[in-house]
Formats: structure tokens, sequence, C-alpha cells
């Protein structure tokens, strides 16, 4: 039976998990030491049973996947000694000379599977349920996104048509024209002669 201190919560296996192939993994040697065996040990279970592990539940990193997954770790951890491990060694996590086992949700469940310890059972379900509580909040983070789409269209919809009203209104709030100022002065204006003079015949 573990002790309590020996378990991880959801949220501190949420931190194993990574990106990689639009699919989100934990590695085999994270994963191994959440369920308490040698690296090598589960790799070894894997490779004896590829007939349950599927490309949907596992797959071997390329160099290059490996070198971008290695650079992001390091980026987003916060121990100086951890970093320097990231940038010395070749292939990084302990020296290893094989490129990791990336294991997806269901991945994870038939490693635990196949172990069949206590313990890999056990963790197993916060393995799970990390890997529920990452999709739902992507699925959180989407739907925020959508929501802001929406909002967005709606005040660009709000704008043309504030923008239209404006100027149908503008004519109306500018100032009356100015009257003319009155002339200073006496002045007689007449248009048109008032009387005709007739001429003699």
């Amino acid at each position: 039976m573990m002790s309590k201190t020996e378990l991880m919560f959801a949220p501190d296996v949420v931190r194993l998990i990574h990106s990689v192939r639009n699919q989100r993994i934990i590695l085999d040697a994270d994963l191994a030491g959440l369920y308490g065996v040698p690296t090598k040990r589960l790799n070894e279970q894997y490779r004896r049973n590829l007939d349950r592990f599927p490309a949907d539940f596992a797959f071997q990193l390329t160099l290059e996947e490996w070198a971008a997954l290695r650079s992001q770790i390091a980026a987003l951890t916060s121990d100086p000694n951890l970093k320097s491990q990231f940038a010395t060694s070749s292939l990084s996590h302990g020296g290893r000379r094989k490129l990791p086992v990336a294991f997806t949700e269901h991945g994870a469940l038939m490693a635990a599977n196949i172990l069949n310890s206590p313990r890999a059972v056990a963790m197993s379900v916060y393995v799970i349920r990390a890997f529920v509580k990452m999709r739902e909040d992507v699925a959180a983070n989407a739907a925020i996104l959508r929501r802001l789409a929406e909002i967005d269209k709606t005040l660009l919809v709000h704008d043309v048509t504030l923008r239209e009203i404006l100027q149908k209104l503008r004519p109306l709030l500018e100032p009356p024209p100015q009257p003319p100022k009155p002339e200073i002065g006496f002045h007689v204006k007449e248009d048109a002669v008032r009387y005709r003079v007739r001429k003699k015949n």
C-alpha cells in the first residue's frame, strides 16, 4: 500500500504532459517514475507488447521532435541544474542513448496494465485524470476563444451601424449657419425706380 506522500495528484502530473504530433503525451521516463519502475523495464514491456500499442497509444520520438521538446521543457523549468542537464546531454533525460517513447492517454493506461503492479494501477488513475483535466482546459479555452470571436464580430457589426447613424446625424448636430451681420449706418436699397418719367411726344 502506498503512502500519501508517494502519490502524485492530477495537477502534479499535468506538468509532465506535453504536446507532440498534435497529441498529448507523457514521456517514458516520467511515466516510469510515476509507475515506480525503471525506464528500461517500461520500454522492454512496451517493445514486447507492440501489438497492444498502436500509433495512437505510443510512438518513439524522432531526433527533431526530442530536440524541440527538450527546448520547451528547459524553457519552462526554473531549475538551473535541470536547464544545464538539458543543454549538455546529447539525448538528455539521464544521459539516455535511445530516443524516448511517448505514451498517449490510452498508452499510459495500457502500460499500467502490462506492468501489472499495484503502484502502476494506482498511479494510472492520476495519469488519466491529468489527461482529462488538460482536455477540459483546452475545451474551455476553445469555448472562450469562440465566444470572444463572436463578441468581436458583434462589435464590428455594431461599429459599422453606429458609423452609419453618426454620418446621418452629423448634419443635424452641426450648428445652424450664422445670420448676416447688420451693416452700420443708413442705407437705401431700391431694386427698381419707383417713378417713371413719361417722354413727351
